[in-house]
């Protein structure tokens, strides 16, 4: 039986758009935003999965894998705004967004912006609800200590917690591939993407006012997002629906890539068909 070749993946310079993104497949576009302090790269289970019969998009936001540090302190607004133009640049209309974790923070940022060209939205890991106070203030220490010792910083305080147990005991190999992944951004990106999550709005009044159908996911170890907050998410959201992924923490997509990429193919084929 022939093995099926996958499409090429294709990739817009950051010298020519925003962001460098990856591009990758055809059909409908899926926009996917990435986790905290990761980037694109992390996407890479599902553009190998889903990229037959789906177009995949993975930028980078400023600072991270091959986009350049940001110029100016930014906001998730200002991300959003560069988002948008990579968007713009591809000719993208109709979108699925993917975010998860701080990829679900800024995907709340595009809601409005997008208006009707939204078509579908998967919440991973992720909240609505702002830091409190004691942690954005831990997010701006954070800030000041990868400035000061590079990115190995972020991965120390974060690396654990964004894998559950279970990953980390049968899949030892995944926190090394996580902590690769990290080392390939520049401390001003990490510093100024942890200031603006610091910073980010309280989201939740978006919520009932979302008109497109809503996948939240969430990871059953999750100790960030605990599930919980998938399940209360979806059910202020009109017709919104809760996905809890067995025996995965924080980083879904990459700990439980099956069951991941399954849940998503169903969600993109239920958004395909409106």
């Amino acid at each position: 039986m022939p093995v099926e070749e996958l499409p090429p993946t294709r990739a817009i310079r950051a010298r020519s758009a925003p962001l460098h993104t990856r591009d990758r497949g055809g059909g409908q576009p899926v926009l996917f935003l990435h986790a905290f302090p990761l980037n694109g790269r992390m996407w890479e289970p599902q553009f190998d999965t889903l990229a037959a019969r789906t177009r995949l998009l993975a930028p980078d936001l400023p600072g991270f894998g091959l986009s350049p540090p940001p110029r100016v302190a930014p906001t998730l607004d200002q991300y959003a705004r560069e988002i948008l133009g990579v968007l713009d640049l591809l000719e993208v209309g109709r979108v699925i967004v993917v975010g998860l974790s701080m990829g679900g923070y800024l995907a709340f940022r595009l809601i409005e912006a997008l208006g009707p060209r939204l078509i579908g939205l998967v919440l991973a890991d992720t909240r609505a609800t702002p830091d409190t106070e004691s942690g954005a203030a831990a997010r701006h220490e954070l800030a000041a200590e990868v400035e000061a010792r590079g990115v190995d910083a972020a991965a120390s305080a974060f690396l654990t917690k964004l894998l559950g147990p279970t990953t980390q005991r049968l899949r030892p190999a995944l926190l090394d591939r996580v902590h690769a992944i990290i080392r390939e951004n520049t401390p001003a990106g990490v510093a100024a993407a942890l200031r603006a999550m610091a910073a980010r709005p309280d989201s939740t009044p978006l919520l009932a006012r979302i008109g497109c159908p809503v996948l939240c996911l969430a990871g059953e170890e999750d100790v960030l997002t605990p599930p919980d907050v998938a399940r209360e998410m979806a059910a202020q959201i009109p017709g919104g629906c809760a996905v809890v992924i067995p025996s995965a923490g924080h980083l879904t997509n990459l700990e439980a890539p099956d069951v991941f990429n399954d849940a998503l193919a169903r969600f993109l084929s239920k958004c395909s068909g409106r």
